[in-house]
């Protein structure tokens, strides 16, 4: 390289080391920052969890070449891995790799990244200014210069709050010992937490579907435990996806096995509550939830634990004096925000793009990853990996290969679009005929008031009773 220095990536997680493996195709210098213990920190928060796409997702292309010339075997390309998995049979053989161990600084907390000398107001010759990535390790201070910075941090670490209105409901902050953010493995390291107690899980994604899968299983083995589910859509059936429809089998299975789980009585469903205030019983140490549904004011009582489940979102604040530039709604990388927003369509299958979609105002800096679509709620590592080769190419001079973006992802099975934007009949169901196309790709319409599998029960509560109404 003419620039000897290296490419900083921020992240040490899948789509972070797959552009390292990028890197060390090109015989290009890097430096990995991870700020837990080990590779793939945010991967092992959630290692119980199987995931809904298969091997041949997962993996790299690049860092397969780098693995077979090492004697690594695959695993089954068809294969679904849990997320501990992921990390032994992918990550860490990736991580201890020759060309990209010595390069990777593990307990290191990017604190800020910024031009060397130049704040984000100053324009003359910034573009000739190194990046300066300023961590902190061991309770120490360092910083590194590069030539170029990848954020693959993802969301993950940055959940979104309970309170409906994107912040934190009133009392969240105080109550936290009785609630945890995304998938708590409530079968196995955290089962006495949940193991006969009164439950809320809220959130409409994927996320909150695996924590109903794991806590009805619970269920059935303590049968006392009491599972409520809280979402803001204005109906459940908007959450079950496409079922069979969906390209991912495993991903079309959640949405089904939440319909069973609500058919059968053993989820009860509050839909469309928002939350407000959290309160608890200094008596009984129960909390309440309060908010409103459909305009009027709703509790439920006597709770013990809260998953939220919600969703996560960007967190740009060591980026504060780059120029970055990030949609305004979605908090996406601009020119992806329309492909993902879900006020437009929930399709998840975003056509393929590269590094001139994610290109930003600040040069030789990129968001990739889970990151790069904000807070939209879908995203494949598959994605990840090719936005990682294309714009490691383009870091490389190579901008025939950045352009020649090749990704093909599974359809979900599910498009749901604003009424306004679709012809819907009364007989058009996600069972039924397929919407007439639009510039997205309709599979079949997600009906407020309808379902592949029928009506469901919904529940409401007062006081921390509860009935069913049909």
């Amino acid at each position: 390289m003419m620039n000897p220095l290296p490419t900083a990536i921020i992240g040490g997680g899948p789509v972070a080391l797959a552009a390292a493996a990028q890197l060390v195709k090109r015989n290009m210098p890097f430096v990995l920052f991870e700020r837990g213990a080990q590779v793939g920190a945010s991967v092992r928060s959630w290692q119980h969890v199987s995931m809904f796409s298969p091997w041949e997702f997962n993996i790299d292309a690049a860092a397969k070449e780098l693995l077979l010339a090492t004697g690594w075997s695959p695993p089954p390309h068809d294969q679904m891995p849990t997320g501990d998995e992921l990390i032994k049979l992918y990550l860490e053989p990736l991580a201890q790799l020759t060309p990209i161990k010595p390069y990777i600084q593990l307990e290191a907390t990017v604190k800020a990244i910024y031009r060397k000398g130049f704040d984000k107001m100053k324009t003359a010759g910034r573009e000739r200014a190194p990046f300066l990535i300023e961590y902190e390790k061991q309770g120490h201070t360092h910083r590194v210069e590069a030539a170029a910075v990848i954020d693959a941090t993802g969301t993950w670490l940055t959940p979104n709050p309970l309170g409906a209105s994107g912040t934190s409901a009133e009392g969240e902050k105080e109550y936290t010992q009785h609630i945890t953010y995304g998938i708590p493995d409530s079968l196995g390291a955290s089962r006495d937490r949940y193991a006969g107690k009164n439950i809320v899980v809220v959130g409409s994604g994927h996320s909150a579907i695996q924590s109903l899968t794991l806590l009805h299983e619970l269920k059935l083995q303590v049968p006392e435990t009491t599972i409520h589910w809280v979402l803001r859509k204005q109906s459940v059936n908007d959450a079950f996806g496409g079922g069979e429809n969906d390209g991912l089998p495993a991903r079309g299975e959640l949405g089904t096995r939440a319909n069973r789980y609500v058919q059968n009585g053993n989820v009860l469903v509050h839909t469309p509550f928002l939350i407000h205030q959290i309160t608890k019983d200094q008596a009984t140490h129960k909390l309440s939830l309060h908010g409103t549904k459909l305009d009027q004011g709703y509790t439920i009582a006597k709770i013990d634990e809260v998953i939220v489940a919600a969703g996560s979102r960007p967190d740009f604040t060591f980026l504060r004096e780059l120029r970055y530039a990030s949609d305004a709604v979605v908090e996406s990388v601009p020119q992806l925000a329309d492909l993902i927003d879900p006020n437009l369509h929930s399709c998840g299958t975003v056509r393929p793009h590269g590094e001139a979609e994610l290109r930003q105002p600040e040069k030789n800096f990129y968001i990739v990853g889970s990151k790069s679509y904000g807070r939209a709620p879908t995203f494949l590592l598959a994605t990840g990996y090719e936005q990682a080769r294309s714009v490691v190419a383009a870091l490389a001079g190579d901008f025939e290969a950045a352009r020649e973006v090749k990704l093909h992802l599974p359809e979900t099975g599910v498009c749901s679009v604003p009424k306004s934007l679709l012809a819907v009949t009364e007989h058009d169901t996600c069972c039924g005929p397929k919407p007439k196309k639009l510039s997205i790709k309709p599979i079949a319409v997600s009906s407020s008031s309808s379902s592949c599998c029928g009506p469901v029960k919904e529940v409401e509560s007062s006081g921390g009773q509860t009935y069913g109404v049909e």
